[in-house]
Formats: structure tokens, C-alpha cells, sequence
């Protein structure tokens, strides 16, 4: 007996099983074990590319080891695999459940040795253990997710980042725990991130002012104007056109790649999802009712006896007014800010992208980019997905079950 704890001495043995898949593998193993004093304590089994990899931790009475591993041999001939054990006095008490753990998601269309090696260094020099790796996604991106324990988040993104951009790879970091598949809101920009398209420019090109409408645009950029002078002056351009160009714009408009399936895939899930634009409702609301979105906030443009104005009607939707739609928003949904997430591109969302629970820069400026606790620069706005930990294989299976 363990005069320390008063139970009795036991072994840990770990078996490490390797070979061709074929059905009855894992049922003939554990047949193996069934006739000794045996307590299953872990198990992880992966199957890539019909090769199958078991490993197996167990409890086990010292006196059995001996007889244990010479059956584990006559079973590993019997299927024609490999089978590896080791034994030791390691008590199971020590084998604890972690806390504190972290997904760290690499995302790419193409990940080469040298990211993970690099993203594997950097993850350890912030005294963090790879505990997990598997792959969440192939399609359209690569999706490699690291549970880790050990670290923080904020090390692990300032310590990431630079080998990310330097490999082509985008990182997300979430703690891990029941909160990561709560009931969301996410909430979303529009020009640029759920469509590909900026509407002012395309209505500006229309009209044929695009030249005096980017020339206000790139002096907003250099900080010379706020939003909502900037868009102002640009929209007082419209001056006199028909209403009749907004159909015409819209039919030039085209969602992001991926967004049909990220919406459709949060609704199915109980998620809540909702738009806010700096651009105008005239647009976004027949794309957020195509779509089966009940929340939207956007600008007005004033149109009068099928005229547009120039001017602008009601609140402005800027930096502020996008930050609170979606505390708004989380109201009407009845869920925690912590469970909020905000997608946007620009300057303008970063007030909703820091008051959300998570934000996610989305082909972003670098400015964004740095504020959001993830960045996507991929072109598919349904690798957002991934990030909430849900897979790639599930999503197709839900759409084939429509």
C-alpha cells in the first residue's frame, strides 16, 4: 500500500496502436485488455489517409504489466499492425484534467512544415504545451487547430502574429471552455466584408462622379475628415439622380464568397446575426431580408419624388453607431456582450470590433487588423466558422441533410 495516499500502488501504461484502418481494430484491442484489472483513462484515435494512429493511457495492476504487453505483441500479429507500450509507477492521480486551455487555429489555403514548425517554437517560448492538434477544415482553407496549455492568450498573439504574416497564415485565439460554444451574435459590416463591393463607389460611378467621391474617400483615410463629413460630401455628389440607379447598382453587387454559408449555418445553430453599414438601407435591407437577417442598422439616403437629395435622413451610422447596434442587438437577442462577435474591414468598425466579445479583422486594414483578436485575410467569410470551433465536415453533412 502507499502509506502517502492509502490506495494501491498502480501502474500508468500508455499504448501507442499504428497501421491500416480496417474495421474491428479498436474492439479487438480492448478485447486484448478485458480480462485484466484494467481502467480505461484516455483515449485518442485519427484516421488520415486510411492510416489509423490509437493511443490509449490506462490503470493497471504492476503484477499484469508483464502479461499485458506479451498480449498487446500476439494481438499487434493478429492485425497486422503495430502496437508500443510503456509502462511506469506514474500515479494516476497526477493525471489531472487541464484548465486554462487555448485554441490556437492556423487558417491558410496552404500550410507549409516551416509555419507549424515556426507557430509550434513560438507557442512553447510562451511557456505553453501543445496538448491536441487536428485538423478542423481542408476546404476552402486549411484549418490546423493547437490546444494549449500553459500560456495566455495576449502571449500567444503577440508572439504568433509576426510568424503568421511572415508564413501567409491567419491566426485566431480563443480561451477554451463551454463559452466558446454558447449562443453568439455575431454581427457583420457589409461593403467589403459580406459583399465584395463598396456601394458609394459603385453609385458614384453610376453617376458619374467616382473621381471626386475617391478623392473624398482617400482624404478621410489620411484623417482629414471624419465619417461623417466624408460621407456627406460624398453622398451630396448624388445630388439629382434618379432612385433608379440604386436597382442598378445592386445588381452589380455580389456576396463574399462564403457568406451565404456562414449565415445559413449560424442560423441553423441558433446563432443571432445581425448588419450594421456605414452605407444605406436602400441596399441593405433587400440583401438582409434575402438572406433571413432580422437585425440591420444603416444609413438613409433622402429620396424625394423618386429623386435622391444628396442629403442624408436620420442618425448616421458611424464608428459609435455601429458599437452600439450591437449592444442593441444583444439586447433583442438576450445575449451577454461576452458573447458577441463583430466582423468588419475598416476604421469604422473598430468601436463595435473592441466592444464585442470577440472581433475579427476580415481582409482588414492593418489597423484593424492589430485591434481585433483575429484576422482573416483569406477571401472566404465562412472560415469564420472555423473559429468557432465548428468543422468543416459538419457544415457539409447539415446542408446535404436540406
Amino acid at each position: 500500500m502507499d502509506t502517502r495516499n492509502g490506495i494501491e500502488n498502480r501502474y500508468t501504461g500508455l499504448i501507442l496502436l499504428s497501421g491500416v484502418d480496417t474495421p474491428g481494430i479498436s474492439s479487438a484491442l480492448f478485447k486484448t485488455l478485458e480480462p485484466f484489472s484494467v481502467t480505461i483513462l484516455d483515449i485518442e484515435q485519427v484516421v488520415i489517409r486510411s492510416r489509423l494512429i490509437l493511443t490509449v493511457l490506462i490503470d493497471l495492476d504492476p503484477a499484469h504489466a508483464q502479461a499485458v504487453e506479451s498480449d498487446l505483441n500476439e494481438c499487434a500479429k493478429k492485425l497486422n499492425v503495430d502496437i508500443a507500450t510503456s509502462f511506469s509507477n506514474e500515479s494516476t492521480q497526477s493525471i489531472a484534467q487541464k484548465t486554462g486551455l487555448i485554441h490556437v487555429i492556423a487558417l491558410a489555403q496552404k500550410i507549409t512544415p516551416g509555419a507549424i514548425a515556426e507557430l509550434a517554437s513560438h507557442i512553447a517560448s510562451t511557456g505553453g504545451n501543445i496538448e491536441r492538434i487536428h485538423r478542423s477544415a481542408s476546404f476552402p482553407l486549411t484549418a490546423i487547430e493547437f490546444l494549449v496549455s500553459g500560456s495566455h492568450s495576449d502571449s500567444l498573439r503577440n508572439s504568433l502574429g509576426p510568424s503568421a504574416k511572415k508564413f501567409g497564415v491567419d491566426i485566431a485565439i480563443q480561451d477554451a471552455g463551454l463559452n466558446r460554444f454558447a449562443r453568439k451574435l455575431v454581427v457583420m459590416d457589409v461593403d467589403s466584408t459580406l459583399i465584395e463591393q463598396e456601394v458609394i463607389d459603385l453609385l458614384a460611378e453610376v453617376s458619374g462622379v467616382g473621381d471626386q467621391v475617391r478623392a473624398i474617400t482617400e482624404s478621410a483615410m489620411r484623417g482629414e475628415l471624419d465619417f461623417e463629413t466624408s460621407l456627406r460630401k460624398r453622398v451630396a455628389l448624388l445630388s439629382g439622380q434618379p432612385e433608379s440607379i440604386i436597382e442598378t447598382v445592386a445588381k452589380q453587387i455580389s456576396l463574399t464568397p462564403g457568406a451565404r454559408t456562414l449565415i445559413r449555418t449560424l442560423r441553423k445553430l441558433g446563432h443571432g446575426v445581425g448588419l450594421v453599414s456605414g452605407g444605406f438601407s436602400q441596399v441593405v435591407d433587400p440583401i438582409a431580408a434575402q438572406l433571413g437577417i432580422p437585425h440591420v442598422r444603416s444609413n438613409t439616403l433622402e429620396i424625394i419624388n423618386g429623386i435622391i437629395t444628396g442629403n442624408l435622413s436620420g442618425p448616421i451610422i458611424d464608428r459609435a453607431g455601429k458599437a452600439q447596434a450591437l449592444k442593441e442587438f444583444a439586447q433583442l437577442e438576450q445575449i451577454t456582450q461576452a458573447n458577441t462577435i463583430a466582423i468588419g474591414d475598416g476604421a469604422n468598425d473598430l468601436d463595435m470590433i473592441a466592444t464585442a466579445g470577440l472581433g475579427i479583422a476580415f481582409n482588414a486594414k492593418p489597423t484593424v487588423q492589430a485591434a481585433a483578436q483575429s484576422a482573416l485575410n483569406a477571401p472566404y467569410l465562412d472560415s469564420v466558422l472555423f473559429i468557432l470551433g465548428i468543422n468543416r465536415e459538419d457544415i457539409e453533412e447539415s446542408d446535404r441533410e436540406d
